[in-house]
């Protein structure tokens, strides 16, 4: 799918944006392993999401979840049988584009009494693996990959509690190793090198999981979970691309009902240090999770910022459309530290700089330092790389480039966010596929 994106736009108005994935991985997993009946509402209709709730739909047999995979609509209601009633798979658990969905039910499984095999995409199989599954041996479990990569193979069983200390931030890995805990004889306690996003800890603290949390420090010990309620937040990181086009635009836009947890709105004062008015009006909360209204104000110059190693893993997510925004920028932006990038669903660094570079913008790589020359882009073609993320910043870059621009592979975009395109338009924007 082709992108063609007129400049010149003024957006206005408020809008929503899909419901925040982070949570709703988490969420699948917790009322599939659940004792009780849950009820989620206001599930994402992404791929990624699909592939999570198609895995524990493989595992617990639950014919509700196996519906929703299939062609997700409204509320989602499970009638759990607890981590007893998890059984082996029929066959390989396709995790399609996501590693969320691959390290995650890594941690799930590690703790069963069975053999699984998980797989994935071309892209996914090139992700890194290892970082997950060395804890996971050190519980005690079977892990076998492929050359570091997926596929995987997990010959679960029981689990001892450790202490381990992760060498990269990663909320994935954290989680998994939380999850295994869960059925773990003996304390577990995992440390991370810096805060990143906490959603898993937010969701079991809530369930009344014996969990204690000091510093970077999160100890969780076994729990068995009951059904629960809950109201799926807006992405956060689907918002900061509406954000970055009112930024870019200079327009005053809302987005409603979107999350706010303080682990995952870090782009936020980004933001603000680079000239954009950004309120948060915290409204309501579910399961742990707080959400409201983000304000955003673009009148007013950009200017460059830098955003530093240790600050960079709290919006590894939204450094796509930080760069976007960056772009048009005055002065120099750097993005230090930023090597994770090129471990993502593709090569984010270098998707940027193509990107950038295409539509007649300054970007370039130093080592792991990405770094945006500023100035605005001139116009021009480039490619979504195949990844959702690079398409969705791609064209909210376009919105302030001086002559039209071409994007091919828009159709990543429903990764995460279908109907993204046409969300601009509702706004204000000028765009159109072909």
């Amino acid at each position: 799918m082709r992108l063609r994106v007129e400049p010149g736009a003024s957006l206005s108005g408020a809008t929503r944006v899909p419901g925040d994935k982070s949570v709703a991985h988490r969420w699948l997993i917790l009322a599939g392993t659940a004792s009780g009946r849950s009820v989620l509402r206001g599930l994402p209709d992404g791929l990624d999401v699909r592939s999570t709730a198609a895995c524990v739909a493989a595992l617990s047999g639950s014919e509700a979840l196996a519906a929703w995979a299939s062609g997700p609509s409204g509320d989602l209601v499970i009638e759990g049988d607890g981590w007893a009633g998890l059984a082996a798979p029929a066959g390989p658990l396709d995790c399609g584009n996501s590693g969320t969905t691959m390290r995650m039910l890594s941690g799930v499984l590690a703790g069963r009494e069975f053999t699984s095999e998980l797989t994935g995409d071309e892209s996914l199989s090139r992700r890194p693996m290892e970082r997950v599954a060395e804890p996971l041996r050190l519980m005690g479990a079977d892990v076998t990959t492929t050359d570091g990569h997926a596929p995987m193979t997990i010959r679960g069983g029981a689990l001892g509690g450790i202490r381990y200390e992760l060498p990269v931030p990663s909320a994935q890995v954290k989680s998994a190793i939380l999850f295994a805990g869960l059925s773990a004889e003996g304390p577990t306690t995992v440390i991370e090198p810096a805060a990143g996003r906490n959603h898993t800890e937010v969701a079991l603290a809530s369930l009344g999981a014996p969990l204690e949390v000091v510093g970077n420090a999160i100890t969780i010990a076994a729990f068995q979970h009951g059904g629960f309620e809950g109201d799926v937040p807006g992405d956060p990181s689907s918002s900061a691309f509406v954000v970055g086009a009112a930024a870019i635009t200079g327009s005053k836009v809302a987005v409603r009902d979107v999350g706010l947890n303080p682990s995952r709105t870090a782009f936020v004062g980004v933001m603000r240090r680079m000239g954009v008015r950004v309120g948060e009006q915290e409204r309501w909360e579910s399961l742990g999770e707080p959400a409201g209204v983000l304000e955003v104000d673009g009148h007013g110059p950009l200017r460059g910022t830098i955003v530093s190693a240790a600050e960079l893993p709290l919006v590894i997510d939204e450094v796509p459309v930080l760069a976007a925004v960056a772009a048009h920028a005055e002065g120099v932006s750097r993005f230090e530290g930023a090597g994770e990038l090129r471990l993502k669903e593709s090569d984010r660094l270098a998707g940027i700089v193509y990107g950038i570079v295409g539509m007649g913008g300054d970007a370039r790589i130093e080592g792991d330092t990405l770094i945006i020359g500023g100035g605005g882009l001139a116009g021009g073609n480039a490619s979504a790389a195949a990844d959702h993320r690079i398409a969705m910043a791609l064209a909210v870059a376009a919105l302030g480039a001086r002559r039209d621009c071409f994007i091919e592979g828009m159709e990543w975009a429903a990764i995460s966010f279908p109907g993204f395109v046409d969300m601009l338009v509702s706004l204000g924007a000028r765009a159109e596929t072909t």
